[in-house]
């Protein structure tokens, strides 16, 4: 029964991820249909000189398409082969950055949910993140949690320090100091992205296991780029940022992927 289910989980998130990769795909050939058509326009009656402009002009986008495309296939292999492609580790990242708002406008065209699309390019951005520590530890870890985990009428204030947690058990906040100490991971819980930043400016982890909903886990791994990130999706039973729970064995081998305790996950 255990197998069915790792089964089918596998599946659901191999689905997720295909969503994003298939944006990023048609946000690619949008681009380059929408420079050909310009092309094709404009030279048609165009001046010499004009001629000789829009040349360049194309010859530029065409070499920025080229990295794009180039970018998009290693994440593609990647993905598929569960394996770093340590040269286009940066091209890979610029042409999933630069094509992000593009895939986010053409799947709200087809009718995807926003919260399908993020949750789909957390699940790319993890399985790179997983590929790409295969070779190396990681000691120093953060565990990133938001506030909204702390029950809603506790009175006690542990994004200061979360060592003030009761341990009453009416929230996870105890659950999540249990996995921190039994990993040696750095618990923290924020308000929100500015404190998250400040954070991790103050504590300079070498990776980051995130709890978030999908809009803020989106804009968090952008802003953090080049710090190892896995992104957790927080469950929502009464509502955003109400009670939220969190799934602690997501969260406990997350973290030991990183310190390399773990199995890899599937290729896509």
């Amino acid at each position: 029964m255990s197998s069915i289910i790792r089964k089918n989980n596998d599946s659901e998130q191999n689905v997720k991820k295909r969503i994003f990769v298939s944006l990023l795909l048609c946000s690619l050939l949008f681009l380059v249909a929408i420079v050909a058509f310009a092309w094709w326009l404009v030279s048609r009656r165009a001046f010499y000189l004009n001629k000789i402009i829009l040349t360049i002009v194309i010859a530029i986008a065409l070499i920025f398409f080229t990295l794009l495309s180039v970018g998009l296939l290693g994440l593609i292999w990647s993905l598929w082969r569960s394996k770093e492609i340590l040269p286009l580790q940066s091209v890979m990242r610029t042409a999933t950055n630069v094509l992000f708002p593009l895939a986010m406008r053409i799947g709200k065209w087809f009718g995807l949910a926003e919260e399908k699309i993020k949750n789909s390019y957390i699940q790319v951005s993890n399985q790179l993140v997983r590929t790409q520590i295969k070779v190396k530890a990681y000691k120093k870890v953060m565990i990133l949690a938001p506030h909204c985990l702390q029950w809603v009428h506790c009175p006690h204030k542990i994004t200061i320090n979360v060592d003030n947690c009761k341990r009453c058990g009416q929230c996870l906040i105890m659950d999540l100091i249990n996995v921190a100490q039994k990993t040696g991971a750095h618990l923290e819980v924020v308000t929100g992205g500015t404190m998250a930043r400040k954070v991790i400016k103050e504590y300079r982890p070498q990776a980051v296991v995130a709890i978030a909903c999908e809009r803020d886990l989106t804009s968090g791994i952008q802003d953090v780029e080049g710090l190892p990130v896995i992104g957790i999706i927080n469950e929502r039973p009464e509502g955003p940022c109400a009670n939220t729970r969190v799934d602690l064995v997501k969260v406990e081998v997350a973290v030991r992927n990183f310190q390399k305790d773990f199995q890899p996950e599937k290729p896509v």
